[in-house]
């Protein structure tokens, strides 16, 4: 299912399969339980291996990070979801904001209060509302957004910061990076 190669080599694959239960002997015979994978794809095992040794039993909750980055630094390519919000009006251009971040008061408003700001954010919200049980229903765990604007100081922080509000009212972990704020 990986199309990886088998970490122990073998001429075949069932060969290496067999070299390494030859090397796993003793463990598996010191094991309190054994879980035969052969007729489980890979979301059913990991339901298996959950419902055998999760502390928590039921569902675990989803893990949401939000991460502010600029463009001008390069998106991260490590996220499952970017917005771009470079559209709405950027702080940067009023002298009195510039030196300010995301994370002050009056950049905060001047973002905020842009009625394509609260247009978006809703928008982003009803989307995350659709998505998040349906990630959930599959077995994901974790769910990582970016949003970027030009610097990564200003308008994404602020966005992500009240995505990341948003987000903690409902029944998943959310966590609010930025990665650009230092620049």
């Amino acid at each position: 299912e990986v199309r990886r190669p088998h970490p122990v080599e073998g001429a075949t694959v069932l060969e290496s399969i067999a070299a390494e239960r030859d090397a796993l002997t003793e463990i598996r015979e010191a094991a309190d339980v054994v879980i035969d994978t052969s007729s489980y794809n890979v979301h059913d095992l990991r339901r298996r291996i959950e419902s055998e040794f999760a502390k928590v039993p039921g569902p675990r909750r989803l893990r949401v990070s939000v991460r502010s980055f600029g463009f001008k630094h390069g998106h991260p390519h490590d996220v499952d979801m970017l917005f771009d919000v470079r559209f709405l009006p950027n702080p940067h251009w009023q002298p009195e904001l510039r030196p300010q971040t995301g994370l002050d008061a009056p950049v905060r408003e001047y973002v905020l209060s842009n009625p394509s700001t609260q247009e978006f954010l809703d928008h982003a919200e009803r989307m995350l509302e659709f998505l998040l049980p349906r990630f959930i229903a599959e077995g994901k765990t974790y769910l990582s957004l970016g949003v970027g604007c030009t610097g990564g100081r200003h308008r994404s922080v602020a966005i992500a910061e009240e995505l990341g509000r948003r987000l903690g009212e409902r029944e998943v972990s959310v966590s609010v990076q930025h990665r650009d704020l230092g620049r």
